[in-house]
């Protein structure tokens, strides 16, 4: 079944099938399905055309998902780094923007990661 541009799985139930599409998750996914009055343990592959119909019409017209969310956080994100705000300014240096802390975690990001030596053992000598 193909929704908002994103093929969903067939075997999984669809209230646990619905959240691969970007910007529904388990909360949207079950307020999306009691509209369109349909059981969240019917597996994807079991549903009629109708209720089909009826997700993807819900989906598509209520929700902005898929493209359009991801074009819109890009341009929020972008905004941020124009006006140069802290979170923008985070953003720019490709560090933690929520408050994380930076010490231990984001090391990678930084470019700090500390390669981990086999146990303290010099290398084998080679020829001598």
């Amino acid at each position: 079944m193909r929704i908002a541009g994103t093929n969903i799985p067939n075997e999984k139930k669809i209230l646990f099938s619905l959240p691969y599409i970007y910007g529904i998750g388990p909360t949207l996914a079950r307020q999306v399905l009691e509209v369109a009055k349909v059981d969240g343990n019917i597996r994807t592959k079991d549903l009629t055309n109708e209720q089909q119909d009826a997700i993807r019409a819900i989906v598509e017209k209520s929700y902005k998902t898929e493209g359009d969310l991801r074009r819109e956080v890009q341009a929020n994100i972008k905004t941020l780094k124009d006006i140069k705000s802290y979170r923008g300014i985070r953003h720019m240096k490709h560090l933690p923007v929520r408050g994380q802390n930076t010490k231990r975690n984001s090391r990678t990001v930084r470019g700090n990661a500390r390669k981990t030596m086999g146990s303290g053992r010099k290398p084998t000598g080679g020829k001598t």
